[in-house]
């Protein structure tokens, strides 16, 4: 069941109702990953739809659950109640003491919201060292196009794409905390959006592909565009 969360996510990003589907397939389908019991890491687990998505697909899958948030790791853990084979950490990746452990990782819109201070880097180095050589990770990020002339377009078709969702292009706290959404209170409508829509740090391709080379990945692959979120697959130098 989709929870308040994912129905605010899915009004603020484009197509991210099939996000946890699509990655979950793409991890599925990696060297490591397509094992029989496979390990897999959800980084920031959030409401928990990468993990519902990975149960489907892939019921063998040995999954660790890590988020920094108690409420969205007990969200999670509610929504996946009496599922077996998931190992939950309230911590981050740069805090997993896990060396050469998993066969694959999600990381879905974690990165954006790190400034590139030495934080991405250190999330990335962090993702790599967790990894088995050859381990791919599927990452989905807002990313921010280097000296495009569509760059504004984009901003402005992500803006219209939420405001058509039911979100007003300048949405005050007063029209945020009464959305129609279920499950979540007005209070929690407004933070959630807050943290959704700002205080964001997003990067070019070239500085995201520096920055993978740097933490022991390859080049990035992408493998998924809406206006200006991406993903990519990463996979660990052997």
């Amino acid at each position: 069941m989709e929870t308040g969360y994912e129905q605010i996510v899915t009004q603020l990003i484009p197509g991210y109702a099939s996000l946890a589907r699509l990655g979950v397939a793409l991890l599925a389908a990696s060297p490591l990953a397509s094992a029989q019991g496979a390990s897999v890491l959800v980084a920031g687990c959030g409401s928990g739809a990468e993990l519902l998505e990975a149960r489907a697909q892939r019921p063998d899958w040995q999954l660790t659950a890590l988020d920094p948030s108690a409420a969205m790791l007990a969200l999670a853990r509610g929504r996946l109640a009496g599922q077996a084979g998931i190992d939950w950490q309230q911590a981050s990746v740069e805090t997993l003491e896990a060396r050469a452990r998993f066969d694959g990782a999600l990381a879905v819109l974690v990165l954006q919201a790190l400034p590139d201070d030495g934080s991405k880097l250190a999330f990335l180095t962090a993702l790599a060292r967790s990894l088995r050589p050859g381990g791919q990770v599927v990452l989905v990020d807002l990313m921010q196009p280097e000296r495009s002339p569509i760059q504004q377009q984009l901003r402005e078709a992500r803006i219209g794409f939420q405001r058509a969702s039911g979100l007003a292009a300048d949405a005050t706290v007063v029209d945020q905390g009464t959305l129609p959404i279920p499950g979540v209170d007005p209070a929690a409508k407004v933070a959630l959006i807050a943290d959704l829509t700002t205080g964001l740090h997003p990067i070019g391709l070239s500085r995201l592909t520096a920055l993978v080379e740097a933490a022991g990945f390859v080049d990035p692959a992408p493998v998924y565009q809406a206006l200006d979120v991406e993903g990519f697959l990463l996979q660990r130098r052997d």
